[in-house]
């Protein structure tokens, strides 16, 4: 299958595009622009709160006769644009392919060779995030503003969180496993101190290099790193950055407090350092996304991240004693005691977390709601400086390919590491309401993860979608779930390269990721919840119809609350989602027939913890028969706090395959 780069097959049409749009863009702006100063942010609101001459309430009497003039006046040129721009998106292809035209740092071949030296599997991450990116003046209606600066900045956000080093803590005792006391945060400025290591009854194991590339093994980062990666050794082929720090059962697994201090003042690598990712981690002025300090969400923080923390394993290999007075590279971050990190639940087999960061080595990326053009190429440019590959724009316009007329496309956009071989979109044609509007879908991805020793491809299967959003409509989700499993099967059956008899391809892994738009708890959805999708494939966070696991949260948060202050930085938001009352402030909750329609009035008698409406599923079923697929890790994310209304969530499967390869 050709994967398109260009949204129309030859240059005439996609100039003759581009002037259509031309002509069309003027009375777009201004109207977005007149509606949204009609439509303020709770942020905005509390600003103009402190202006004691009503100097906004000015502005807007003066500009609004201005907007409506011009917009009166770009009519004509707009309907023009409109005559040539509609019938031109018969001819639109579903989405564009982009992949990373700096072969100096493209990577993703590399990558592929990783299976081979991994031997008996490896393991992926998948990361989901419905992230607002709509016209200016709706966004206004989810509390959000600024699409434009919102986009770059999360952009930055995500390839910063992805690209930092994977640090993982083992716990040696038997009987307790928490590690309150203390965490090693993942974060990428060296501490240059030359002062005396002191061991922390911590043994370092250097499974890998610990010297951190900046740009993850190629693609990634500032031009700096880029520079300055020549001077440090390079990691052996199929490793990853990952330092690995075990701590011993003594004083039940927690570090003093004096010892901790040592720690975060002291570590350091012995090798040269590696520059930060200071100039990277900049945020965008605008004043929903000023960074506070303490703020994760920049990778210079000096707050706590508890990613990339594993479960117990025991028999995974003593502690070579002479790595023990080796020196860490980076920043440790010290937790406050009374921020518990639910490590596991009793009869859960993988971790489980709320992270200030997206995880570190993110191999896959989909992401919902990039509805804006121009804020889609902002976010690509960003996401390529992690991702070599990403497909965006996708969907369908006019009345082409659907029942009713699309004015936006369908806001699903896919980044990975990984080279993609196949993509295919499909628009679902019974949207209501408003949801109608928009071209919304489901796109299917087929990516390369490796290659046996007999050169057979092992690949991966990826679903991106996002369903109707209007409550009360069950039928239209459901037939949309129906709609998403006949899609994906047509799509693994026309993209399959192999025979039962001689496999050409491995099936390693088949997820779902996306904005289902219900939850597992609702009592009006449960339909939805008892959908056969469910039997086929596994959700980590679901116990079962309409009841989640203890460990689960919402992922859908409360508008009204996204600037508050406890609450608008990565850290203290998650913070407060470790905690039941504040999760009870600032998630939305599943809505119930008996109880008030009021947010407010029915969060102290819900059980729960909030709507979960983004999901992560895989499947067992069509994967190569000797492999087993495992779930490693689960993450609520906080570091997008204050650029969108929902929880971002990641999963990192490890696909085992044995001793040998087949």
């Amino acid at each position: 299958m050709v994967l398109y780069t260009s949204p129309f097959p030859n240059s005439f049409l996609s100039v003759l595009h581009s002037f259509s749009w031309g002509l069309i863009f003027p009375c777009y702006w201004l109207a977005d622009r007149l509606v949204a100063s009609f439509v303020p942010t709770t942020y905005e609101k509390r600003q103009r709160a402190d202006d004691p001459c009503y100097f906004h309430a000015l502005c807007i009497i003066i500009t609004t006769p201005i907007y409506l003039a011009l917009l009166v006046a770009s009519l004509p040129f707009a309907l023009i644009g409109f005559l040539l721009w509609s019938p031109l998106q018969s001819a639109r292809r579903p989405y564009i392919y982009s992949r990373l035209e700096d072969k100096n740092h493209a990577n993703g071949a590399t990558l592929l060779t990783e299976w081979k030296a991994a031997g008996n599997g490896k393991s992926f991450c998948f990361g989901s995030a419905n992230v607002c990116l709509l016209p200016d003046s709706l966004a206004r209606f989810n509390n959000v503003f600024n699409t434009q600066a919102r986009a770059k900045e999360i952009g930055r956000r995500i390839r910063n969180g992805a690209s930092r080093p994977q640090i993982k803590i083992y716990i040696d005792s038997p009987t307790n496993t928490s590690i309150s006391a203390a965490s090693f945060s993942s974060l990428v400025s060296p501490q240059g101190g030359e002062n005396t290591n002191r061991t922390v009854n911590a043994g370092i194991k250097r499974t890998t290099s610990m010297e951190y590339k900046g740009d993850n093994s190629g693609s990634n980062n500032s031009e700096d790193s880029r520079e300055d990666k020549g001077g440090a050794g390079e990691s052996n082929e199929g490793e990853e950055n990952t330092c690995i720090v075990r701590i011993n059962g003594e004083d039940n697994g927690h570090m003093s407090d004096t010892e901790t201090d040592n720690v975060n003042g002291q570590a350091h690598a012995s090798g040269p350092a590696e520059p930060s990712l200071e100039g990277d981690a900049e945020i965008s002025k605008t004043p929903n996304h000023k960074q506070k300090e303490g703020d994760s969400g920049s990778l210079d923080s000096y707050s706590a991240s508890r990613e990339s923390l594993v479960k117990v394993r025991v028999g995974d290999g003593t502690v070579d004693q002479s790595t023990v007075n080796n020196k860490l590279l980076y920043k440790a971050s010290i937790m406050k005691k009374t921020s518990v990190r639910k490590k596991k639940h009793t009869d859960e087999t993988f971790d489980h977390e709320i992270s200030a960061f997206f995880p570190a080595n993110l191999d896959f990326l989909c992401l919902q709601e990039v509805f804006d053009k121009r804020a889609a190429e902002k976010l690509k440019e960003q996401l390529h400086h992690y991702f070599e590959y990403i497909v965006y724009d996708v969907g369908v316009y006019s009345c082409h390919g659907c029942c009713s007329f699309k004015f936006v496309n369908s806001g699903l956009l896919f980044a990975s590491r990984y080279p993609v071989m196949d993509a295919a979109y499909h628009c679902y044609p019974n949207g209501r309401g408003t949801d109608s509007l928009a071209s919304k879908g489901a796109l299917f991805l087929k990516v390369q993860v490796g290659s046996t020793p007999q050169d057979q491809r092992i690949v991966g299967y990826i679903s991106c979608t996002h369903l109707q959003a209007i409550a009360g409509d069950t039928t239209v989700r459901c037939e949309q779930l129906d709609m998403l499993q006949d899609w994906l099967s047509e799509f693994r059956k026309s993209t399959s390269s192999s025979s039962t008899a001689n496999p050409e391809e491995l099936v390693a892994f088949d997820v779902i990721c996306g904005d289902l738009n219900f939850d597992n708890c609702s009592s009006e959805d449960k339909l939805e919840q008892q959908h056969s999708l469910f039997t086929h494939y596994k959700d980590p966070c679901r116990l079962g119809p309409g009841e989640d696991k203890p460990w689960a949260i919402g992922t859908l948060l409360d508008p009204e609350g996204l600037y508050d202050d406890e609450v608008c930085t990565p850290d203290n938001l998650q913070k407060v989602l470790e905690s039941e009352e504040g999760r009870k402030g600032y998630l939305v909750y599943p809505t119930s027939k008996n109880h008030s329609s009021s947010q407010k009035g029915r969060k102290a008698s819900l059980k729960g913890n909030g709507r979960r409406i983004d999901y992560m599923l895989y499947t067992e079923e069509g994967l190569y028969l000797e492999w087993k697929v495992e779930v490693e890790e689960f993450s609520f994310i906080t570091q997008l706090a204050g650029l969108t209304d929902h929880l971002p969530v990641a999963m990192r499967l490890m696909v085992s395959t044995g001793e040998d390869d087949p």
